[in-house]
């Protein structure tokens, strides 16, 4: 089949609390099977996502850190782009601002909003284990961030004053299931953007279906053939936002399953 899947993790292929993707494997079996991609798009490191492209059987592209980067696999695109060596095997375009760049203007902008934050680089592995329920060896893979700040607004009240202070630096912001993220001129769609465009050059006419379920996954759901929406807290918000988006019968894995598989069916 000519197309490529381009999902979000968290809620949607990864169940939001246990991270298990069991109910999604008849969908993954029958992707593989039919050679299609399974690319993902998420605001987790390359660490975090590394290990869950282990575990889920994924060997091709992926986003990281709500589009700060786009790996995939050395020479695996036969035409000339930015890509730079990322370890073995891998090369990298990057389309985010530093991570010293956005820590440091996220407390310019706390102190000039006078809202109080704390982010991943405040907290220990232990925290992060705590705070995000996961295992101390994943919440040290959380920590290595590279292109993305993930963190808690301690007042609400003020909340549009800090949001407004880091716009005003010529940053971003944008809010997924636990966490506010500050980060460059960069976003999903971004990558999902370039991402498509490589695949159309490699394999004409080939469809998007992409696949999530926060509001943070809005804008790069915008740059596919196919929008799928999982159930969240936010789906009516989402729906509005992606007019033509198929609502997926039921949230996380389960829902990834029943789509895919009914929209593969057809």
């Amino acid at each position: 089949m000519n197309c490529i899947v381009i999902t979000d993790l968290d809620g949607t292929l990864l169940d939001h609390d246990t991270y298990s993707f069991a109910e999604a494997m008849p969908a993954l079996r029958r992707l593989k099977q039919l050679a299609v991609p399974v690319i993902p798009c998420t605001s987790k490191t390359r660490a975090e996502t590394g290990y869950w492209m282990n575990r889920l059987d994924l060997d091709g592209p992926f986003v990281v850190e709500n589009g700060g980067a786009v790996y995939v696999p050395r020479n695996m695109f036969p035409f000339p782009h930015d890509l730079v060596p990322a370890g073995e095997g891998w090369s990298r375009l990057e389309l985010g601002a530093s991570y010293a760049q956005l820590r440091s203007q996220l407390k310019a902008a706390a102190f000039e909003s006078g809202c109080q934050v704390t982010g991943f680089g405040d907290w220990s592995v232990e925290e992060i284990a705590s705070i995000c329920d996961l295992p101390p060896d994943q919440a040290a893979m959380a920590r290595q961030r590279e292109f993305d700040e993930p963190f808690l607004i301690e007042d609400q009240q003020k909340a549009c004053l800090l949001l407004g202070a880091i716009e005003r630096k010529g940053l971003c912001w944008s809010r997924g299931g636990r966490f506010y993220h500050i980060h460059g001129a960069n976003d999903k769609a971004e990558a999902v953007k370039t991402l498509a465009s490589w695949y159309r050059q490699w394999r004409p006419g080939v469809r998007v279906i992409g696949l999530g379920d926060g509001l943070n996954d809005a804008s790069f759901l915008r740059e596919t053939d196919t929008a799928i929406l999982l159930p969240s807290p936010v789906i009516e918000e989402l729906m509005r936002r992606i007019p033509g988006g198929i609502r997926a019968p039921e949230p996380g894995p389960r829902g990834w399953n029943e789509a895919l598989m009914r929209l593969l069916n057809h």
